[in-house]
C-alpha cells in the first residue's frame, strides 16, 4: 500500500528551523511536494538546500512574513505555481515575546498576535479557497500548551495561542463537511531555539522537533473518516523543581 503522503502538496510556514523544518523534512522524505516559508531569505535558502538532500518529493521556499496578508497571498500564488494545488497546510510560524501586560509594547503585542494568530488565519483562508477546488484538505496548526495554561509574562503569547485553538476548532466546525480536517497540536517544552540559548539548556528532557513531526505524519495518514481535532504533547519525564 502506498504512503498517503506520496505526491501530496504541502505548505509549511515557519519552516526554516525547529518544528517547521522537522515537519517539512518528514513530508519531503515521505514523497510529498513541499513549499516552505520563513522571514529570512538566507536561512530559508539553507533549509531548502538541506531538505533537498533527502527529499523524495519537490522542495521549494518562499520568503514571507505571514503577519502581512499581502505576503501570504503571494506565498500561496508561489505554491500554486510550484505545486499546482494544495492538499496540506501546516501553520507553524510563531514568535514569543514575554512581558507583563504593563510592560508589553503595542508593537510587541501586534507582532506576536500578527504572526501567531492573524498569520494562521490569513494562511487558512487562502488554503480553504484551494481546498474547495480540490474537495478537501488537511490543516494542522502548531499551537502550545500555553493555549490552555496562562503564565506570568505570557500576556501576548497566551492570547495568541488561546486564539489559535479557538480558530482551529471553529474552522473545523465550519468546514468538516467540506472534506477539510483541522487539527491543532499543543506541545509543551520543545528543544528548539524558540526561546534563545536558554531554551537549549538541558534539552535532553524536552520534546524533539522530530517527535512533533511524527505526530503530524500520523494525523495526515489517518483515514478520511477519522479526525483528531486536538492533541496535547508533553515531555514524558520533565525536570523536577
Amino acid at each position: 500500500m502506498s504512503d498517503p503522503l506520496l505526491g501530496k502538496r504541502a505548505l509549511v510556514t515557519g519552516a526554516s528551523k525547529g518544528i517547521g523544518l522537522a515537519i517539512a523534512r518528514a513530508f519531503a522524505e515521505n514523497g510529498a511536494n513541499v513549499v516552505i516559508c520563513g522571514r529570512q531569505q538566507t536561512s530559508l535558502d539553507k533549509a531548502v538546500e538541506e531538505l533537498r538532500k533527502t527529499a523524495k518529493g519537490k522542495v521549494n521556499g518562499y520568503a514571507a512574513d505571514v503577519s502581512r496578508s499581502a505576503d501570504v497571498a503571494r506565498l500561496f500564488e508561489f505554491a500554486d505555481k510550484e505545486l499546482g494545488g494544495l492538499d496540506i497546510l501546516v501553520n507553524n510560524a510563531g514568535v514569543g515575546i514575554f512581558h507583563s501586560a504593563a510592560e508589553m509594547t503595542v508593537e510587541e503585542w501586534d507582532q506576536v498576535i500578527g504572526i501567531n494568530l492573524s498569520g494562521a488565519f490569513y494562511c487558512t483562508r487562502e488554503a480553504l479557497a484551494r481546498f474547495e477546488q480540490a474537495r478537501g484538505g488537511r490543516i494542522v496548526n502548531i499551537s502550545s500548551l500555553a493555549g490552555k495554561n496562562p503564565f506570568a509574562g505570557g500576556s501576548a503569547y497566551n492570547a495568541s495561542k488561546f486564539g489559535l485553538n479557538a480558530l482551529s476548532e471553529a474552522t473545523m466546525l465550519d468546514h468538516r463537511h467540506d472534506g477539510v480536517a483541522v487539527t491543532y497540536i499543543m506541545p509543551g517544552s520543545v528543544a528548539t531555539h524558540f526561546s534563545g540559548e536558554a531554551g537549549q539548556r538541558g534539552a535532553d528532557w524536552k520534546i524533539a522537533p522530530e517527535d512533533i513531526a511524527e505526530i503530524v505524519l500520523g494525523v495526515i495518514r489517518l483515514p478520511k473518516r477519522t479526525l483528531v481535532s486536538r492533541i496535547e504533547v508533553r515531555p514524558s519525564r520533565p525536570q523536577k523543581d
